[in-house]
């Protein structure tokens, strides 16, 4: 017999390191720092740079508007990769499940507001598409306590077609494609409003069976 603690012998009682708290924490903490996150955070930087990039020189400056789709293509590209790389490797932070939305709705909102302002697309196009999202995410808030309603094949088609739309547009394109811009707009305005129509299908069904099952509970 030693006399000696065993906490100081090196038992499963031992005491941490000083720095073991502030270690463990500084670990979590970066956490943070993975690349889904980091390609978040690169989009969010963007918003104001595509802004300015846009409206550069009145806004009507070819070489600008490319710098801007540029600047787009870049914004929409991370925001493919960005929940592919998080969902694959496991990088899900509470972090990106706030910020990536929001990134998601400023480049959108920023662009097709400032398109408007320029006359380039009618005001009704950037209200309904605006207010398509914004009803959605409040909707999703609403029925929450029920279950979460998933991203539908018909919202990524969305998505894709309204990204391809605005990026022409705010190329400064002159002949068919301005055209065919359009067109694609077009598809992404009618995409915005089944879709969303879909997705209040989807909210009121879950609700319903959310109440019913709080009866039954009962």
């Amino acid at each position: 017999m030693t006399g000696v603690p065993a906490s100081a012998a090196g038992g499963t009682g031992r005491r941490p390191a000083p720095g073991a708290k502030l270690g463990a924490a500084a670990v979590n903490q970066a956490s943070l720092w993975n690349i889904a996150n980091i390609l978040t955070m690169i989009r969010l930087v963007l918003v104001p740079g595509f802004v300015l990039l846009l409206l550069a020189d009145g806004g009507y400056d070819p070489v600008w508007r490319a710098w801007a789709w540029a600047a787009f293509a870049v914004a929409m590209i991370t925001d493919i990769f960005d929940g592919h790389l998080a969902r694959t490797y496991n990088l899900v932070t509470d972090f990106g499940k706030i910020a990536d939305p929001i990134a998601d709705k400023a480049i959108m909102g920023s662009a097709l507001i400032c398109l408007s302002w320029l006359g380039d697309l009618p005001w009704w196009v950037t209200g309904v598409i605006l207010g398509r999202e914004l009803g959605i995410t409040l909707m999703r808030f609403w029925v929450i306590r029920y279950g979460v309603i998933p991203a539908s094949r018909g919202g990524k088609l969305k998505t894709l077609v309204q990204g391809t739309a605005v990026g022409m547009y705010v190329l400064a394109l002159t002949g068919p494609l301005a055209s065919l811009r359009f067109w694609v707009m077009a598809a992404a305005v009618v995409l915005t409003v089944v879709t969303g129509l879909d997705y209040i299908r989807q909210a009121v069904l879950l609700r319903r069976q959310g109440l019913e099952a709080e009866r039954a509970a009962r």
